[in-house]
């Protein structure tokens, strides 16, 4: 990853006449509360479209936020009005974990054009950004189907996991709360037990993001995973259920480090599978 992801509110509104495709990846993590869609319809983006992250996983499964088929994601984004050629810019009302999970899905699929709003649209309200609200527009269909160009190596399954564990030149990261990681604290799904994979270093999401929701420096990051000792490893992000890995993915990006995988069942799978093995403390 040669790049950073992130657009800077200043950043964002110094592109002047330049044409993007705004969309609102605002998510609610387990335990929060809120109407996402009367806050789209309060404050958003000129032209910004709602990516809901339901329309955009795999339905037929029980387990949360896991990635569609192809085909599935192509139908999603068209429907949106995405295409190809688009530039993409995704962001959060508020830092930016919807974000990066858009981020990792659209690059997983072959979405080279996107970048992330650091801190979200508050960063941008703060800036002086131009905002609309009232009644959202229904989305006027991509005149051409999406194609995808998926680069699943990008993807992680339980069996990957499993495979990985004991090997030195792997570092899974687990984004979850020092709590839930060392099982001290219930998981919020029924059926899940608490702790974490043998060899799994704890390297919380919000340890990457500052008080607003904005990353930290590269430098400051890529500190931060020499401390987790994944700088010179395969690293595989893993959270409650691939949301806040996907934090964890674009931090790596972020310092410019490789990205390695992303587990997509996260502990939603690992923890319900009673033949996988749980550390707790």
């Amino acid at each position: 990853m040669s790049y950073s992801p992130l657009f800077s509110a200043k950043e964002l509104l110094s592109q002047g006449d330049r044409t993007f495709s705004y969309l609102d990846t605002s998510v609610l993590l387990p335990g929060q509360k809120g109407d996402l869609e009367a806050d789209f319809a309060s404050a958003r983006l000129p032209g910004a479209r709602r990516f809901v992250l339901d329309h955009f996983s795999d339905n037929s499964t029980a387990l949360p936020h896991m990635v569609p088929s192809a085909g599935e994601f192509s139908q999603a984004l068209t429907a949106l009005g995405i295409g190809n050629d688009d530039v993409i810019v995704v962001y959060d009302r508020q830092g930016s974990v919807g974000a990066c999970r858009a981020w990792w899905m659209l690059r997983l699929f072959g979405h080279e054009r996107i970048h992330i709003l650091d801190g979200g649209l508050d960063a941008y309200r703060k800036e002086g950004g131009a905002l609309v609200s009232g009644a959202p527009q229904t989305p006027s269909p991509a005149t051409q189907p999406y194609r995808t160009h998926p680069h699943y190596t990008m993807l992680a399954g339980l069996g990957d996991v499993e495979t990985a564990l004991g090997q030195d030149e792997f570092r899974i990261l687990d984004a979850r709360s020092p709590a839930r990681f060392r099982g001290e604290v219930p998981e919020p799904r029924p059926g899940v037990r608490g702790g974490h994979m043998p060899g799994a270093v704890n390297l919380p999401y919000a340890d990457l993001v500052d008080a607003d929701g904005l990353f930290f420096s590269k430098e400051a990051l890529r500190h931060r995973f020499a401390q987790a000792e994944a700088v010179e490893r395969r690293v595989i992000t893993s959270c409650g259920s691939g949301l806040t890995a996907a934090t964890l993915t674009v931090g790596l990006a972020v310092a410019g480090l490789p990205i390695g995988q992303l587990y997509d069942g996260s502990w939603a799978e690992w923890g319900a599978d009673l033949s996988t093995p749980v550390v707790t403390g």
